[in-house]
């Protein structure tokens, strides 16, 4: 297991659900297959600037950069949305992928389960067709 995935790993647990201490997060991972000892967690705990608060570990404000939110980004490079099956196919300015893609994996949302972005052009991966659909028609909401 990569250290980029187990961190992601951690990321996603502590947006989830509550973690208040190390071993919680050890049990955690050790159900997801996800081997990690209390020096590796302190470390990638460090790493990924997250702080111990009342609620359980979360990220700190600090370590979130900011940045233009989703809609505005949206609005400015989206050019079109066209839906292959489960994918869709967003189409942007050249080099304006890259932020198109970031957004929407920083956003988050249930629907999508990745994106891939090239140079103008953004892959965006839905669990299935109906759920794409639904997902162009949100997307297209935010260019009204």
């Amino acid at each position: 297991m990569s250290k980029s995935y187990r961190q992601g790993q951690i990321l996603k647990l502590i947006r989830s659900r509550r973690v208040h201490t190390q071993q919680e997060l050890a049990d955690a991972l050790g159900a997801l297959e996800i081997g990690a000892t209390q020096v590796t967690l302190s470390r990638d705990i460090r790493e990924l600037g997250l702080v111990k608060t009342a609620q359980g570990y979360a990220e700190s404000v600090e370590a979130a950069p900011a940045g233009p939110d989703l809609a505005t980004v949206l609005r400015e490079f989206l050019l079109d949305v066209r839906v292959a099956q489960n994918l869709l196919v967003l189409k942007t300015p050249p080099a304006s992928a890259s932020p198109l893609a970031e957004v929407l994996d920083q956003a988050d949302w249930p629907e999508i389960a990745g994106t891939i972005a090239g140079e103008n052009t953004v892959l965006v991966v839905a669990p299935d067709a109906k759920t794409a659909q639904a997902l162009q028609h949100k997307l297209l909401q935010f260019l009204a």
